[in-house]
């Protein structure tokens, strides 16, 4: 019989006030009993649909059902059939508007903690798992650009089907967005460093410090014996505001603020990374990444640290576990709030921010709501930092340095629905076709690119 609760079993959090202050992770894992009571919340439903809310199409009733049975290494097996990544996605997928969105118990309460379940799997597995065999050698040889999800999605996919692949990674460790992006309280990075680990186990080789089109050219990768080339360098180029005082010393782009926290290890009292102690922190935009760097602040430190958004908290696209957990943490909402201009002392250093204050106006077309604002209301708002979260674009340098590769008006490559992009035998997803988007689609960008090039390089073996 199923277990007909309505909420989800709880998991257990860190105390926000000790979690303020340190980077361990938030909420811990399901015990065995806790997985299985919420397993058992599962209807098995006929027609799976939080499978279609998946981008990688995880066989979510199956590997459930086991969870149920007690074969927790079973349930790992079918959750690695179509995710090469369990203990990533477990932690940082939205499920709330993907699978757990289709959930039919969440008709009438909350869906099934599929996330919470899929991490369980994987954590559970961590050191129980054999090392994956190597695949036959099929005598071909791709390249894959970034190791960011896309990438390793892509690999891992080539790798199983007996390719050759080469990661080229532009920074000294692999992991792309998951090692610089994402804060050690929300994905430890051991716990990526082990999938990275488990695709070298499957035979790519990985090559860091390789920043392609300044060390090589895609045309040279090709001249190099590579038959295709997988673009997946995300979407790393920070935007900003344009608004006075963005040269002042204490502004930061949140891609910086992040790389130096996360990849750099700032946050660990044993690593001399050159990042700022801030008093107050005044942290731009409304997405994942702006709770990532408020939250970051605070545990460096920070006495106080604001969210500064445009919009009001129902516009706000960050998931809502985030921006609970940071409101829990102490971190304060300015919603309705567009800064205008950072403010500068006598030595060039940032001492406020100058804001205005915004209101909705009727929704468009497309049903989302406007903003302008409101004549007579600017404020200052006290800070010696501010983090500018508003969105990244791709970095010009492959397209600048491939000829015939065509790119949309945000720099991000175009392609067709097989990821092929205009140049023949090269092909491209995740954030470098999307612009920032989540983990789950750019490894879902990298999965269908590698079907596509399988095609493609067995089609010419004819």
């Amino acid at each position: 019989m199923p277990n007909m609760q309505a909420e989800k079993t709880p998991v257990r959090e860190q105390d926000p006030k000790v979690r303020a202050r340190n980077f361990e992770e938030v909420s811990s894992c399901y015990t065995d009993a806790e997985a299985k009571n919420e397993a058992e919340r599962c209807l098995n439903c006929k027609n799976s649909p939080c499978v279609g809310g998946c981008p990688v199409g995880v066989r979510i009733p199956e590997f459930i059902a086991k969870i149920r049975e007690g074969d927790v290494a079973a349930a790992y097996d079918v959750i690695k059939t179509t995710n090469g990544l369990p203990a990533v996605c477990g932690r940082v997928c939205p499920q709330e508007s993907q699978c757990e969105s289709k959930c039919v118990r969440g008709i009438k309460g909350e869906p099934v903690g599929i996330g919470r379940l899929e991490r369980y799997c994987a954590d559970y597995m961590a050191e129980k798992a054999p090392k994956p065999e190597k695949s036959a050698p099929n005598g071909h040889k791709v390249a894959v650009i970034g190791s960011g999800p896309s990438g390793l999605s892509c690999a891992s996919d080539l790798a199983k089907l007996g390719y050759a692949v080469t990661v080229f990674e532009a920074f000294h460790t692999a992991g792309g967005v998951l090692m610089y992006g994402i804060p050690e309280f929300r994905l430890p990075k051991a716990t990526v460093q082990r999938e990275i680990d488990g695709l070298k186990a499957l035979g790519v080789e990985i090559k860091t410090d390789m920043v392609i089109g300044k060390i090589l050219s895609v045309d040279e990768l090709f001249a190099s014996g590579y038959e295709a080339v997988f673009i997946g360098t995300g979407a790393g180029l920070p935007n900003f505001m344009g608004i006075g005082g963005e040269s002042l010393v204490g502004v930061f782009s949140a891609n910086e603020y992040l790389t130096r926290t996360n990849l750099m290890k700032a946050y660990l009292d044993d690593y001399d990374t050159p990042i700022s102690k801030n008093r107050r922190v005044a942290v731009v935009g409304g997405g994942n990444v702006a709770m990532d760097a408020a939250r970051s602040a605070l545990r460096l430190g920070a006495e106080k640290v604001f969210i500064v958004y445009r919009r009001s908290s129902e516009e706000m696209p960050a998931r809502r576990e985030e921006v609970h957990h940071a409101s829990e943490e102490g971190i304060e909402f300015k919603y309705l709030t567009n800064p205008v201009e950072i403010l500068g002392d006598e030595g060039g250093k940032v001492r406020a921010v100058k804001c205005q204050r915004m209101e909705l106006t009727e929704p468009d077309q497309s049903g989302r709501r406007g903003v302008r604002p409101i004549e007579g209301s600017e404020f200052e708002i006290e800070v010696d930092a501010v983090i500018m979260a508003i969105g990244t674009s791709p970095n010009p340098l492959i397209r600048s340095t491939t000829p015939g590769l065509e790119t949309n008006r945000r720099g991000c490559f175009v392609v067709d629905e097989n990821m092929l992009t205009s140049r023949e035998g090269v092909y491209a997803g995740g954030d470098a076709v999307t612009g920032a988007a989540t983990v789950i689609l750019a490894m879902g960008a990298g999965k269908s690119a590698a079907k596509a090039i399988d095609e493609y390089i067995r089609s010419n073996e004819k």
